[in-house]
């Protein structure tokens, strides 16, 4: 069990390092203990708990789909798409210049 300590002006942090994080997480989605026991047993708070074992879940998820072909929702968006919006805002453009006056 690593664990870093960072002491900051005026106020005491723990920083867990990431094998630590994912071993308590564990611990939590096997189900043996409760998260209360666990945050006991660690000195951790029960919500800290939580939020990493809900971290590791969707890690998890990612790891999986990307394994089966499916790009993440931040990939590029689809370019058909991006070369409709772009005609429609020149359609658009072109519009609204006739209707100033600037475009004759």
């Amino acid at each position: 069990m690593t664990i870093v300590r960072e002491v900051t002006v005026g106020q005491n942090r723990t920083i867990y390092t990431a094998k630590f994080k994912s071993k308590v997480a564990m611990e939590a989605i096997q189900g043996d203990e409760t998260i209360s026991n666990i945050a006991k047993k660690y000195e951790i708070h029960p919500n800290q708990i939580s939020i990493w074992k809900t971290e590791l879940i969707e890690g998890a998820n990612n790891i999986v789909d990307r394994k089966r072909g499916k790009k993440p929702a931040s990939e590029e968006p689809d370019r058909e798409e991006l070369l409709k919006t772009i005609g429609q805002l020149n359609v658009e453009n072109d519009f609204l210049k006739k209707q100033s006056g600037l475009f004759r």
